[in-house]
């Protein structure tokens, strides 16, 4: 008996899906930035304006010759890359318990404790983490110090700040990376695993030469999703620090922030340029370098 092969779609039909989200993304994504980066160009004074003046590179200028723009871009990197980091490999090994056979019964209930945080909204959260820090009544210096542990500074001193924050948005968002590992564990080859325990490979074996090579189209996922979000770290530092202790946490994204509300719009909006080619080129080069190996 032949069988009939199905036929695809009309293009038209296609379309019919795609076009209401390519104009969201086009009105709501694409166009803003446009506009952001023509703004970069112009006055500051002028840049809302029907007519602003155009000053060309001077504002691009301008922010390569504040010092607090150059020690923000340090601190952005490099809390991006502890960032990245801490979240990426939680995350892994979060989702290889919940994929191993320790856990049983409560599987579901680890499951639900790690994406809830996801689903609740950034402001509450980080308002409940800011109360949870808090020197005066926090619960996490109540706890310690009731167990005669040394307190914990929190956003209260800058040692401790950075350190705070990243546990507040690790919080927030590692339930999202654990729901990628986890899909890409159920798409093992186990017959590479029964083949591993035949030839008496230890569980450490295991994992490097038979689950991580397999892990790594989550892996670059997951790492380009987590280089975007911690580049761009805007709202636990706005509803928690401020930027501070002492510009501890001041950020790219809170500093442009900060230029914007002062009125100085073109230098605001060069910083949010260099930021996003920064992400560009970091995705980019990111995952250039993962197709090389493999």
């Amino acid at each position: 008996m032949m069988r009939v092969k199905p036929s695809s779609p009309p293009i038209g039909i296609f379309w019919l899906f795609v076009l209401p989200f390519a104009l969201l993304t086009a009105v709501f994504g694409v166009w803003p930035i446009v506009l952001s980066i023509q703004t970069s160009f112009t006055a500051s004074a002028t840049a809302l304006k029907t007519n602003p003046e155009w000053v060309g590179w001077l504002n691009y200028a301008a922010i390569f010759a504040d010092p607090v723009f150059i020690e923000s871009l340090w601190r952005t990197l490099i809390y991006t890359a502890l960032a990245v980091v801490c979240t990426i490999g939680f995350a892994m090994l979060y989702a290889l318990l919940l994929n191993s056979s320790l856990i049983g019964k409560g599987r579901t209930l680890f499951k639900l404790a790690i994406f809830l945080p996801v689903v609740t909204p950034d402001i509450a959260g980080y308002v409940v983490w800011r109360w949870l820090y808090d020197q005066s009544f926090g619960a996490i210096n109540m706890a310690l110090s009731a167990l005669s542990l040394p307190t914990f500074g929190g956003l209260a001193s800058m040692s401790t700040a950075t350190q705070a924050v990243l546990i507040a948005e690790l919080w927030h968002h590692a339930g999202f990376y654990v729901v990628i590992f986890l899909a890409n564990l159920a798409l093992l080859d186990k017959g590479q695993m029964e083949a591993a325990d035949i030839d008496g490979a230890n569980a450490w074996q295991k994992f490097w030469h038979v689950v991580f090579p397999q892990l790594r189209p989550a892996l670059l996922v997951n790492s380009v999703y987590a280089l975007i979000q911690y580049l761009k770290t805007f709202t636990v530092v706005a509803i928690m620090t401020k930027g501070g202790p002492n510009d501890a946490t001041n950020f790219i994204s809170y500093y442009a922030y900060q230029l914007f509300d002062q009125g100085r719009y073109g230098e605001a909006t060069a910083m949010a340029s260099v930021l996003f080619a920064g992400v560009i080129v970091l995705a980019a080069s990111l995952m250039r370098l993962q197709k090389q190996k493999v």
